[in-house]
């Protein structure tokens, strides 16, 4: 199965068009040093559609699981994605209007008569990448409590009570 799936985004968008599928992390390879481990896949579901004040859009949904490294403990970390967004098709980036460059809700795209979806999903898994993902409770390497605090000079004063 081919994932080079191109579409006219502005046609797609006019046409309504609908396109639904999965991605196998394998595929996704700007995303690679992210992952821990090459497995898995993303669910997508892309829709073109006409808004009279914004003009033709696209809203992507993409959800998935996606294994990361934990940057507290260094361990693995399953990371539940839910990516839903609505991108504004602009002729150009100079054709941005102002209103929708200061409004930070609104996200915009400028239209491509070969839009690649793997792409276009791909960007917006990165963008909902957290900085430093970390588990909300992490064990802690030499440290048998989930969540307690490690004293590193522990050892130390305990040497020092001996004399």
């Amino acid at each position: 199965m081919s994932h080079q799936i191109m579409i006219d985004s502005l046609v797609f968008a006019r046409e309504g068009g609908l396109l639904e599928g999965k991605f196998p992390l394998a595929v996704l390879l700007r995303l690679h040093d992210w992952l821990v481990e090459i497995s898995g896949e993303v669910s997508y579901c892309l829709q073109g559609a006409e808004s009279r004040q914004r003009g033709p859009q696209l809203k992507l949904d993409v959800v998935g699981e996606l294994p990361l490294l934990c940057q507290r403990c260094l361990l693995r970390m399953d990371f539940p994605l839910a990516v839903s967004c609505v991108l504004a098709l602009v002729p150009s980036q100079a054709d941005v209007p102002l209103d929708l460059l200061e409004d930070e809700d609104s996200d915009f795209l400028v239209a491509d008569k070969e839009q690649s979806v793997l792409g276009l999903v791909e960007d917006e898994i990165i963008l909902a990448l957290p900085v430093a993902p970390r588990h909300e409770v992490c064990v802690l390497p030499g440290n048998d409590s989930v969540g307690g605090k490690i004293l590193p000079f522990a050892a130390l004063s305990a040497l020092k009570k001996k004399k």
